[in-house]
């Protein structure tokens, strides 16, 4: 059970109304009763300070402790009206691996109070491919509605023996039984994340695990938090972003993941959840698809797609949206500051991460499509990686990688595409008219301060800053701008990879 929430002054009058109205206790699955909604809707509605109390800042700010970071978070993670969590640990002995003994494994289980036709989801484009993501695209061309999502870490299901479909269709049988979902075990979306090759452990996670969860649920004893933390594998903190619009509706969204991280049209795991009504499925698809282009599809630690990557939004519809237009932009900016914020804390919460590289790309020849590649580019250079780990300002491999990148599209690339071409690194122009500027000791120590004053512990679990290490490309020019996110290599990463399956 988590601590109790920490809200602030503003805000307390609603946290503990909306908690309250979570916590009786009950011996099956139901909703929260609808007076007490209407009563923490009525509130938000007429004080709009604690719209503000109730949401996490754009930029979060900087933090002391890990006590004072998870206190910050848990006064922001109330759901949006309509939705429950509810999560419990069980053990496993895996098939593949016998001698590891029995290993801790975690199951998670949001569910709406109803079910809902307006979902939408992302999946990787790996052609290998998790048994959850192949059966949740199939739930979604189904177009049927969703009533609960089932989360487990630890395994990922993906290419092991047996039959991986079926396992992740017992799991979530298990998860509508439990819950007593009319639609059944297709009313709910799986998702698996861990060991790849491994086979779910699905009696384990049916008869023990899932029935665990659904009682936590049942009993109001899980919030956007503790699902956060919940899904985690080698993450050294939870990662979870809210916003409450001005009619009161709420977008809270969480993210797992810290390595394997090179999103293709997905992300690691990420699930969305809204109260907000007005907003239909085709569009909720669209707006999903938008933010995830620009969020994140623009981050990288380690240049690998995932086969598991799934992003999921759900709305129970229950509050509405300011009329017109503009209620919809809100909505739409919600969605992508969310989106935005969890994809910067997935790169900051990368394996072994010690430094965040922001690379914004200017006027590249060609579409943001190649700015964005360009982007990844630079940030998955080994070499620059490196350098960055170390504070080094070895700003020639930042021009190399660029050149690489540019060089592979031969034809491609027009005639004088980098002739205006400047570098900055820190803010400072670096490369100009096809020359360093790099002249003085006093360059030198400024860049490498630039990069100190970025760096955090490579094993710290809190975020302590929001700082990057800034990187410019302007070739000076029309063309393909793009912002994309990655992360330095340190030992620390390679030790967390070469034990990762204990």
């Amino acid at each position: 059970m988590m601590k109790p929430l920490a809200a602030t002054t503003a805000a307390t009058s609603a946290v503990v109304c909306y908690l309250l109205a979570r916590a009786s206790p009950m011996c099956a699955f139901s909703p929260p009763s609808s007076s007490a909604r209407r009563h923490n809707i009525s509130f938000l509605r007429s004080n709009p300070e604690s719209e503000n109390a109730l949401a996490t800042d754009l930029v979060l700010p900087p933090f002391g402790s890990r006590q004072e970071f998870e206190s910050y978070l848990q006064a922001r993670a109330i759901m949006p009206a309509g939705f429950r969590c509810g999560s419990a640990p069980g053990r496993f002995i895996p098939v593949e691996a016998p001698s590891m003994g029995a290993l801790k494994i975690q199951l998670t289980l949001v569910a709406l109070d109803t079910p809902t036709d307006v979902w939408g989801a992302v999946f990787t484009r790996n052609l290998f491919p998790g048994a959850p993501v192949t059966v949740g695209r199939e739930r979604l061309a189904s177009g049927a509605p969703l009533q609960a999502l089932a989360v487990n870490n630890k395994v990922s299901n993906v290419c092991a023996g047996g039959d991986g479909a079926a396992a992740t269709e017992r799991v979530c049988a298990a998860a509508a039984a439990a819950l007593g979902l009319a639609g059944g075990g297709s009313a709910v979306l799986p998702s698996s994340t861990g060991v790849i090759g491994w086979r779910l452990p699905a009696e384990e996670l049916a008869g023990e695990v899932v029935p665990a969860a659904a009682a936590e649920l049942a009993a109001g004893g899980g919030d956007a938090f503790t699902a956060a933390r919940a899904i985690m594998t080698t993450d050294r903190y939870p990662k979870l972003r809210s916003r409450t619009l001005k009619g009161g509706a709420r977008v809270v969204g969480i993210a797992k993941g810290a390595g394997m991280i090179e999103p293709n049209m997905a992300t690691m795991l990420s699930y969305i959840f809204t109260d907000a009504a007005g907003v239909d499925r085709a569009t909720l698809q669209s707006v999903l698809a938008r933010a995830v282009d620009a969020s994140y599809n623009s981050i990288s630690v380690d240049g690998d797609e995932s086969t598991s990557d799934t992003v999921a939004i759900l709305s129970s519809s229950l509050v509405p949206l300011a009329d017109g237009p503009e209620g919809l932009a809100e909505f739409e900016e919600a969605v992508r500051e969310v989106t935005a914020g969890l994809s910067a804390d997935i790169v900051r919460n990368g394996e072994g991460t010690k430094h965040v590289i922001r690379v914004q790309v200017r006027g590249c020849p060609g579409t943001d499509k190649l700015a964005r590649s360009l982007g990844r580019h630079v940030v998955n250079s080994p070499l620059f990686k490196c350098a960055v780990a170390g504070n080094d300002p070895n700003t020639g491999r930042i021009a190399a990688a660029i050149g690489s990148f540019l060089g592979k599209l031969e034809g491609d690339v027009p005639d004088g595409a980098t002739d205006l071409l400047t570098i900055s690194l820190g803010g400072r122009i670096i490369f100009s008219g096809g020359n360093f500027v790099l002249e003085g000791d006093e360059v030198e120590a400024e860049l490498s301060a630039h990069m100190r004053a970025a760096e955090f512990g490579e094993a710290d679990d809190y975020p302590r800053h929001q700082k990057f290490v800034e990187v410019g490309i302007d070739f000076g020019t029309p063309g393909g701008n793009a912002i994309v996110l990655g992360s330095d290599l340190t030992a620390e990463y390679v030790a967390v990879n070469a034990d990762y399956r204990s």
